[in-house]
């Protein structure tokens, strides 16, 4: 598809993360930083929506009368792009005389399965198949569906582009891929798809620009409250700790990682129903089920700093989430035969110096070693090397940019 462009009609792509809570939002052109980027908060039932954006600070967003707060904060990003001048590449569109013309919406989705291992064009046949992977990711892919069906009725002759979370991995060897159960259901589907796949493109392009290192044996990890690892050779996937959904590997902020199925027969002999285990793996598990607190760090680190009730439970939880970690590091680094780069994003991974500081001093027998002043100064705001000069492999904070990398892939696609 052929886009023209004009000096006083750039077009634009709006990249959108629609969660269970939360929508994501950033606009950007082909080159250059995000026009503008934001996100509405407390979108659950029952939440008290907040709006914000890099140029308006967090404030309440009304609802009227009988509204959601799904689609007031739809209605407060369509009259953003009205006062922006962004419209529809259509005729008839709002603020269609303005400085951008909407080339597509670039909608984050986190499982795409056998079917979409490259971004498309989201038509009814592909919305179907992907409704139809939801129990993998029941935490995001119905709301990422629901916000692509936002998106097509709020903006009808712009185009919705899917980007896959899954994708990046479809470079997975087949070993890597396969689960050890019969042939008839690997046919069937039943594989390790690996997920973080939009920010792990990110960091892999993004270090590529600034490191060697960043094209022989990368450690990348992506840390906050869904956590995966991932190992690349040349930039491609070659391993990563989640596998068929997103509940696999690492211990995260709501969700148990690995766990021996015979735990989930337990509990199903115990008389749990299909939707308490449920429930209990992607909801009550990981920092919050350990701690019985909180499913922040940030919480859990304040709970251990003021001791008393609640900072025993605490501090096992952060506990085990570093072991979890290093248990899971060592073992992509084996896969590789060793590390030549360890990346950290993600909420914690940028944020929390004291996480990295731990990891990498439990690593320390690979050789690697961290600038302590250069740890504490990378809060996540830029891009920022970390290792010390004696460390045997380049250590890197990188703040991811998941949308980034979906407005690009729309890019391409549409003007394929």
């Amino acid at each position: 598809m052929s886009v023209p462009t004009t000096p006083d009609r750039e077009p634009l792509v709006l990249a959108v993360n629609a969660g269970s809570s939360s929508l994501k939002f950033g606009l950007y052109a082909a080159q250059g930083p995000a026009r503008l980027v934001g996100q509405c908060s407390g979108l659950e039932p029952g939440g008290t929506p907040r709006w914000q954006t890099d140029a308006e600070p967090a404030a309440p967003l009304p609802l009227a009368a009988g509204q959601t707060p799904w689609d007031a904060a739809l209605g407060a990003l369509l009259a953003l792009l009205h006062r922006t001048h962004v419209g529809e590449r259509e005729a008839g569109a709002p603020g269609s005389a303005g400085a951008g013309a909407l080339l597509a919406v670039a909608h984050r989705i986190v499982h795409g399965g056998s079917v979409c291992t490259a971004p498309v064009l989201l038509d009814e046949a592909h919305l179907a198949a992907l409704a139809e992977l939801s129990p993998l990711a029941p935490l995001h892919q119905p709301h990422n569906l629901a916000g692509v069906a936002a998106f097509r009725r709020a903006l009808p002759s712009v185009p919705q582009v899917g980007c896959f979370d899954t994708a990046f991995h479809a470079t997975l060897p087949p070993l890597e891929r396969r689960l050890p159960l019969p042939g008839a259901l690997d046919a069937q589907g039943l594989r390790r798809y690996g997920f973080h796949g939009l920010s792990y493109q990110y960091l892999s392009e993004t270090l590529a620009a600034r490191t060697p290192r960043s094209q022989g044996r990368a450690l990348l990890m992506h840390l906050g409250s869904g956590a995966s690892l991932c190992a690349t050779l040349q930039g491609r996937s070659v391993a990563t700790t989640m596998g068929f959904s997103a509940l696999d590997g690492l211990m995260m902020g709501t969700r148990c990682g690995s766990l021996d199925p015979g735990v989930l027969l337990h509990l199903w002999r115990a008389g749990r129903t299909l939707d308490e285990v449920e429930a209990l793996l992607y909801r009550d598990s990981g920092l919050k089920g350990v701690s019985g607190r909180s499913a922040d760090l940030r919480t859990l680190r304040a709970l251990v700093a003021a001791g008393g009730d609640g900072a025993a439970d605490a501090a096992l939880a952060i506990d085990l989430f570093t072991h979890r970690i290093v248990r899971e590091a060592g073992a992509l680094v084996a896969l590789m035969g060793g590390v030549d780069l360890v990346a950290f994003t993600g909420g914690i991974g940028e944020h929390d110096a004291a996480l990295r500081a731990g990891l990498a001093q439990r690593l320390g027998f690979l050789g690697l070693r961290i600038d302590a002043a250069r740890n504490h100064a990378a809060t996540g705001e830029a891009i920022a090397p970390v290792h010390a000069g004696d460390s045997t492999a380049e250590l890197w904070v990188v703040p991811t940019d998941e949308g980034r990398v979906a407005a690009r892939s729309a890019f391409s696609l549409l003007r394929a």
